[in-house]
């Protein structure tokens, strides 16, 4: 299990699997509601901070996108899938739009019609799509909010982790429970060089894959089991140690990074946000997996975030 960057990218590729479902979520946004004395979970599908959406919305909102499901396509995006999709992307869009206004970041109607034109337009993109044109719409736009978060973060951002691979999960959860004290029994982690290394760099800009993860989204001190690809036995286990944001960036390498790539990216960088509010979603859905930014079933939470040792 000699970690270097083929490792890394598989690292990446099985995260980017896993949250593959959020990038093209086919759900319908539904409204988000406040209550004046603080949510409450029995009539909330899901509650950000103090901001809650309605499990009426939600479940209007599925029975509308079932109805365009083809029959042939129920046996992978199945009621259940369909609901964690809905009740994941009004995370997301609540949590990108809070983002977006601190930061700055606008889209206007106009930038979400020359999107959508650019890709063939509106007809073209609800082809085989059980969204609605409303639905396209919030879809593009939280998208572009997120690229634009992304376009402001990327350069010149660094994080510097040390990592641990492990084989089981107790294993992972072991080495990670180890590496968040430090002190000798953490030390230990890292005689072998096949399975450890301290002081990995990665740049966003150079590595944008590795930029749309946890490893980026996880703040200096936090450590992170998780497995990369639950086809594999391979897990990763990491602590981050630096994180900057005035690295030197090459213009041309932060060029070169994909639409898809920056939308990806700045959703990541929603990660701290959404761990700063906690995010409580009703049981019948599932519950928010912080590695993949997701909603899953409560068995498929692909990994676990340790904070800073206090002191």
């Amino acid at each position: 299990m000699l970690i270097d960057p083929s490792m890394a990218r598989e690292m990446v590729h099985g995260v980017r699997m896993q949250m593959g479902r959020v990038l093209a979520a086919v759900v319908v946004v539904g409204a988000v509601v406040s209550g004046c004395g603080g949510p409450e979970q029995a009539g909330s599908a899901v509650i950000v901070g103090d901001t809650s959406v309605s499990l009426e919305s939600v479940q209007a909102q599925l029975s509308d996108a079932l109805k365009r499901i083809p029959p042939a396509g129920l046996q992978q995006d199945t009621p259940a899938a369909v609901a964690r999709d809905i009740v994941t992307n009004e995370i997301l869009h609540g949590l990108v739009e809070r983002q977006a206004t601190a930061r700055s970041v606008t889209v206007t109607d106009a930038d979400v019609d020359a999107f959508i034109a650019q890709q063939g337009g509106t007809q073209s993109l609800l082809q085989n799509s059980i969204l609605d044109e409303a639905g396209l719409r919030q879809q593009v736009r939280d998208n572009l909010l997120a690229a634009g978060l992304a376009k402001r973060a990327v350069a010149g951002l660094q994080v510097t982790a040390d990592l641990v691979a492990a084989t089981t999960k107790d294993e992972a959860v072991a080495d990670a429970q180890k590496l968040a004290v430090g002190g000798s029994a953490a030390d230990a982690l890292f005689t072998n060089p096949q399975t450890s290394q301290r002081g990995i760099v990665y740049t966003a800009a150079t590595t944008p894959g590795i930029a749309s993860t946890v490893v980026f989204g996880t703040p200096v001190g936090g450590t992170v089991y998780f497995q990369p690809n639950p086809q594999q036995a391979t897990w990763i286990v990491f602590r981050v140690t630096g994180k900057r944001t005035d690295a030197p960036s090459d213009p041309a390498a932060v060029s070169q990074i994909s639409q898809d790539q920056l939308v990806s990216i700045g959703q990541r960088t929603l990660q701290p946000v959404a761990d700063r509010l906690g995010v409580r979603v009703n049981p019948r859905y599932g519950v928010w997996d912080p590695i993949a930014l997701r909603v899953v079933a409560a068995d498929q939470v692909s990994g676990g975030l340790l904070p800073a040792a206090a002191g």
